[in-house]
């Protein structure tokens, strides 16, 4: 599966859980281990970031840099509707990257200029990060489906040591692969891919003490 069909999977998959925050959870304050931009105190602030990301994806894949696009995706992407507000922006975000083709263009980031490619890759798996972080925080299983954890495999996997070396993921874990009569399935690529990111379970010691790079543009500037 090509790196932009993945995007669409995961920002989507997202989206879906998103869209299970219930009313009273928007306000809940994150713990320190989520708080890995200097604007994040609450979920609604941390789904808030995620739109944020979005909202860039079509200037970053136009080749425009934060000087030319300014600050017009700063403060309250969501409105008074968070969850129609998001799914709004994962849209515009999926629409981009699907009419997208060059894939060699060098896109400007926060943290560097990079293969249009790799954008998309790091896009990605700040989008599968997240959907676990969130589910996790709210207290639902995310309901990823297994083509699109067999995708985010696919694509995490040989970039696993580059990423690890920038700081994304932690040392490599071994993990038990699931079996099917005990929990939520978990098959040998979800297995796997946890043990590639060390994105354990929340009350893992090297879990979150590592802030993540600035994904896109859109990352904390202040």
């Amino acid at each position: 599966m090509r790196k932009p069909e993945v995007f669409v999977q995961a920002d989507r998959t997202l989206n879906n859980v998103v869209a299970r925050i219930a009313d009273d959870q928007w306000d809940r304050e994150l713990p320190d281990t989520m708080r890995w931009a200097s604007q994040l105190v609450t979920l609604k602030d941390l789904v808030n970031h995620h739109a944020r990301d979005d909202a860039w994806v079509p200037d970053v894949l136009a080749g425009r840099t934060i000087e030319e696009v300014g600050d017009q995706y700063e403060g309250d992407l969501l409105g008074a509707d968070p969850r129609a507000g998001f799914a709004r922006w994962v849209e515009i975000a999926v629409d981009a990257v699907e009419r997208f083709h060059d894939f060699d263009r060098t896109v400007h980031l926060s943290y560097g200029d990079f293969p249009a490619s790799d954008y998309l890759l790091h896009a990605t798996v700040f989008r599968g990060m997240g959907l676990y972080d969130i589910a996790e925080f709210v207290g639902i299983e995310p309901e990823v489906p297994e083509e699109t954890v067999t995708a985010l495999y696919e694509v995490i996997a040989p970039k696993a040591r580059d990423l690890r070396e920038m700081g994304v993921f932690g040392t490599a874990v071994e993990v038990e692969l699931g079996c099917p009569t005990a929990g939520p399935p978990a098959g040998p690529h979800r297995s796997i891919a946890t043990g590639l990111s060390d994105r354990r379970r929340s009350d893992s010691p090297q879990r979150g003490d590592r802030p993540p790079p600035g994904w896109a543009a859109a990352a904390d500037r202040q």
